[in-house]
């Protein structure tokens, strides 16, 4: 059973502290930039891959380290990943984050996370979350990919056009949600051939 409860967070308005600047480090700063552009994310390493910097200074709101992780890192963060090639570094992240109260994602190790990042299908306002419950990254990969290739671009002016019908319902909360579920059924309604 999946017992994740989904969220999306405004990344732009919180503190994110990546441990490891080499390919992981890479795929999961790559990520985040694609989600929110403008998350504030500080990035922690020895040493950074050419992949790695070339991401990292594409984007304003990055700041690079050089350094060894160390606990005074984790100051003013909210959300933590240790992406580092060892595994004993990557517990001390985990353990020390959770010693504050922070959410930490340690990269390959699902049971030292408190939190996934799966795969994401973004359509302009519209965001999908796909959760494997960390089973198997590569299926939400494959629907992911899916899901970008059944949804339409246009679903985007879907969503202003529902937006708009939506302000101008007058009434109580049970009368809007009753005539924005009638006219949101036909998109959930199967074709009879």
């Amino acid at each position: 059973m999946n017992h994740l409860y989904p969220i999306f967070l405004k990344l732009h308005e919180l503190n994110v502290l990546i441990v490891g600047g080499g390919f992981v480090g890479t795929e999961k700063l790559q990520f985040i930039l694609k989600s929110s552009p403008e998350a504030q994310v500080r990035v922690v390493s020895k040493e950074f891959c050419s992949q790695f910097l070339e991401l990292a200074l594409e984007a304003k709101n990055v700041t690079l380290i050089e350094d060894s992780y160390h606990e005074k890192y984790l100051a003013g963060k909210h959300l933590v990943i240790g992406a580092t090639d060892d595994k004993n570094v990557n517990l001390q992240i985990r353990n020390e984050a959770k010693e504050r109260f922070l959410l930490v994602n340690v990269a390959d190790t699902p049971e030292l996370c408190d939190f996934y990042l799966g795969g994401i299908v973004t359509k302009g306002n519209l965001k999908v979350a796909i959760s494997t419950n960390g089973k198997s990254p590569t299926a939400a990969k494959r629907i992911r990919q899916l899901l970008e290739e059944v949804l339409p671009e246009e679903f985007d002016d879907l969503l202003d056009n529902l937006n708009a019908y939506r302000a101008t319902l007058k009434g109580d909360f049970e009368y809007k949600v009753k005539a924005m579920n009638e006219v949101t059924e036909e998109l959930v309604r199967k074709v009879e051939v």
